[in-house]
């Protein structure tokens, strides 16, 4: 992926991890969109962000995304990237038997970017050279069980990402998996952004940049600290950081 002369829009880009990364592709030199739920939010980051344009937009609803989808393309002819960044995480507990939650999530971090993704497509098809970003996390590799519908929407994006990149292999269509680690957001709520055993926001954003920049063909983007995960199971691990992150044995 080129670095800078883009027009890249960024999902989720009012907050923690979408947010940084829409600053830092700005500083950079690109044209960067933010699309996000909340106005004031998107707001913030274009008052500390000169230049950076917003667009609201609720991933939930498929006809929104169509719309979306249409009025971007005209209001920016020269899109060519995408970062699938907007994700809600909940805590669940299964025997309740409730569903909004895990719904909502699918909705959300699933079908939201497989949908944007095709909404898209025809465009970033005819471009010089475009990317597609999709952000899965390390538990899309090793699951915190209190989080099982958001680990296994993640596990999905993995899935759906090495998919799309086969079948886009001799298009001008890069697809790049960022999977971030337990990062310091307010992903799980305000505590999460001090939370000593989260990497710090800014420190992932220093490592993901360098590694897009000196890995311009990359896969997939890890940073040191998500690598544990992505490697438990090629290590043999995967019992041990289980029951270590999970409190018990995995089954």
């Amino acid at each position: 992926m080129q670095m800078n002369g883009n027009t890249i829009l960024i999902t989720g880009g009012g907050s923690g991890i979408g947010r940084a990364l829409a600053e830092a592709f700005h500083a950079r030199g690109n044209q960067v969109i933010i699309a996000g739920r909340r106005q004031e939010k998107l707001d913030e980051v274009t008052a500390a962000n000169p230049g950076i344009r917003t667009v609201v937009l609720d991933l939930e609803d498929p006809e929104a995304i169509k719309t979306f989808a249409q009025q971007i393309v005209t209001d920016f002819p020269d899109l060519n990237a995408v970062v699938h960044n907007a994700g809600i995480m909940r805590p669940e507990q299964i025997q309740s038997g409730g569903l909004d939650d895990a719904e909502a999530m699918v909705a959300t971090n699933l079908l939201g970017p497989i949908r944007l993704t095709a909404a898209l497509m025809p465009h970033l098809l005819a471009q010089p050279q475009a990317a597609l970003l999709t952000v899965s996390s390390g538990l899309a590799f090793l699951p915190l069980a209190a989080t099982p519908t958001y680990s296994a929407t993640k596990a999905a994006i993995h899935s759906y990402s090495q998919s799309l990149r086969h079948q886009l292999r001799d298009t001008k269509v890069q697809v790049i998996e960022l999977a971030p680690p337990y990062v310091q957001t307010e992903l799980m709520g305000a505590q999460q952004a001090s939370d000593p055993n989260a990497m710090p926001l800014a420190e992932y954003i220093e490592e993901t940049m360098h590694l897009l920049e000196t890995q311009p063909d990359a896969h997939e983007i890890l940073v040191e600290r998500v690598k544990p995960l992505r490697f438990a199971e090629v290590s043999g691990s995967y019992e041990a950081v289980f029951a270590g992150m999970n409190g018990g044995a995995a089954h």
